[in-house]
């Protein structure tokens, strides 16, 4: 048996003997509802010792127990988690402060190229990273830690980020196989923060992390009917991420509610030395006393918020989504929005065309030079540069689906040499795009925000590294959920999240989705949980 299917099966095996040992404890949670439960919730029944850490992360294991052979939402759990739950219960009895940060006790899944200087694995969904071992926590994640949240396990993703292959499916990576949509398992559950979000909806853990390079958060955020915050690049480290583009890449919560990601945002965003020229940079933005004042009922007063109609809203006559969009439009004013119709970006055409931006040229120089030095400073690894992970995936092509799926974008990454004169113009032209595209219209209109459907914006906010929050909107004749996007400058953080959050709370658009598992075949989320 090779050296990677033996530490495969080896982290599934502690899997299946936590999620054992995790029933064999005793269980009572008076009627305390697990369902779409909230951080606020957990805390409230954490303060009338109606449920504990242990007790959340028991029902968490057993529903990814139950569902996970259908959705491959997650890569494995973390055989650590149940001691973190216990001591973050001994915390709280011994330190009343401990309840005022918010996300003490808390389940995180993260995405699985965000670092854990644990017995976690990090490998982006592949078998080229097995066993290998990175030399500390991440940034986020040790700000997850000093906030006491419990590291739960590494959700599944679109392998490499969606990095290897054009011809791959979203959601499909080697170890975890395809992650399915819990609201109808045919439909896209996109990528490639998908595991994240499939995880999240489907209540498989109370709150998770994503990462996004374009569209990553916020299209596996809408297709999963969950809200997904793309911050300002820089607002949160990326060290100890395995990464695609330093200049693009961000990191950001995936939440069932925008009240949770909030919460989750401010836990994780500020300086760290190990991401220092961006995130000393971004710092700025960080609004003193943080985020969470921003969560206002009536946030969408007085905001003049920008629609952009033709290539974003261009639904048949008549259409569902194109009704239901009307209909948010219509709250929105009634709460007070100033909305600016049938707005344009300026060469909108040649920022959203992959190619005629000169994004993919640039990313695909970028991931060579970032993977490659990420790789070396692994304290160990079974592959050391992209070119050992080529050669990895030539060696193992079965278990990697190189004959289905093949790894071209691999293989052109590794014929660039660097960042060059081509790609110091391309990035210049991106530069130019945005500035004379978003910067332009939202400086002119005025305007707090754009809207648009789904991720449909991605890469207008990729290319200029500004932020974007997507809030479940509503689900199409088949039961496909779709999101609503709001999109702003680099700091807009603030203004995109009393937007969101008014919105969210004017229309509460998500429900749970009925999930129809071999291991689950209830559709109530509720009985779904069994503790024997």
């Amino acid at each position: 048996m090779s050296n990677f299917l033996y530490l495969h099966r080896l982290s599934f095996a502690f899997t299946v003997v936590l999620v054992i040992l995790s029933l064999s404890l005793p269980f009572s949670t008076h009627s305390f509802d697990f369902t779409e439960a909230t951080v606020d919730s957990i805390h409230e029944a954490f303060a009338n010792h109606s449920l504990t850490s242990l007790q959340l992360v028991q029902y968490y294991l057993s529903m990814i127990r139950n569902l996970n052979p259908l959705l491959r939402a997650v890569i494995e759990v973390n055989p650590d988690a149940l001691t973190q739950a216990a001591r973050a219960d001994l915390d709280r009895e011994r330190n009343s402060t401990s309840n005022n940060n918010r996300l003490h006790g808390i389940p995180v899944l993260l995405k699985d190229i965000i670092g854990t200087a644990d017995k976690l694995n990090t490998t982006a969904g592949s078998f080229a990273l097995l066993g290998s071992v990175v030399t500390r926590d991440s940034g986020v994640v040790k700000r997850l830690r000093e906030a006491g949240a419990v590291i739960l396990g590494k959700a599944s993703l679109s392998e490499w980020s969606f990095f290897r292959s054009d011809h791959a499916p979203s959601a499909w990576c080697a170890r975890a196989g395809q992650g399915k949509n819990p609201y109808v398992v045919s439909a896209d559950p996109c990528g490639s923060s998908s595991g994240s979000a499939i995880a999240v909806a489907a209540n498989l853990v109370t709150v998770t992390l994503g990462t996004e390079t374009d569209g990553s958060i916020l299209c596996p955020s809408a297709a999963n009917s969950v809200v997904g915050i793309k911050p300002t690049v820089g607002l949160t480290s990326r060290s100890g991420v395995i990464p695609i583009s330093p200049r693009q890449d961000t990191i950001g919560p995936i939440c069932r509610t925008v009240t949770d990601a909030v919460y989750v945002l401010d836990a994780i965003a500020g300086y760290d030395r190990y991401d220092a020229n961006a995130t000393e940079k971004a710092a700025k933005y960080i609004p003193q006393g943080g985020y969470m004042q921003f969560l206002k009922l009536d946030g969408l007063m007085g905001k003049r918020i920008g629609i952009l109609r033709k290539g974003f809203f261009d639904f048949p006559k008549n259409s569902l989504q194109g009704k239901v969009f009307e209909q948010h439009f219509s709250i929105m004013r009634e709460k007070g929005a100033i909305l600016i119709d049938n707005l344009q970006i300026p060469n909108v055409s040649s920022v959203l065309d992959y190619n005629q931006s000169g994004e993919k040229l640039v990313l695909t120089a970028e991931f060579k030079v970032a993977l490659n030095e990420y790789l070396s400073k692994l304290t160990s690894s079974p592959v050391r540069s992209l070119a050992d992970v080529i050669s990895f995936n030539e060696k193992h092509k079965k278990e990697e689906k190189i004959k289905e799926y093949g790894q071209l974008i691999f293989l052109m990454s590794e014929s660039t040499n660097g960042i060059g004169s081509i790609e110091r113009d391309a990035i210049s032209n991106m530069a130019r795009l945005s500035s004379e595209g978003i910067e332009t219209l939202m400086r002119e209109k005025q305007l707090d925000a754009i809207v648009t459907p789904d991720s449909s914006v991605s890469s207008v906010l990729a290319i200029g590294g500004y932020p974007g929050i997507s809030v479940p909107a509503g689900y199409n004749e088949t039961g496909v959920p779709f999101g609503i996007c709001f999109g702003g400058l680099k700091g807009f953080e603030p203004k995109l999240i009393e937007i969101a959050y008014a919105f969210e709370q004017a229309t509460k658009v998500r429900k749970p989705p009925h999930i129809n598992s071999p291991m689950c075949p209830s559709s109530d989320l509720k009985q779904c949980y069994s503790h024997q």
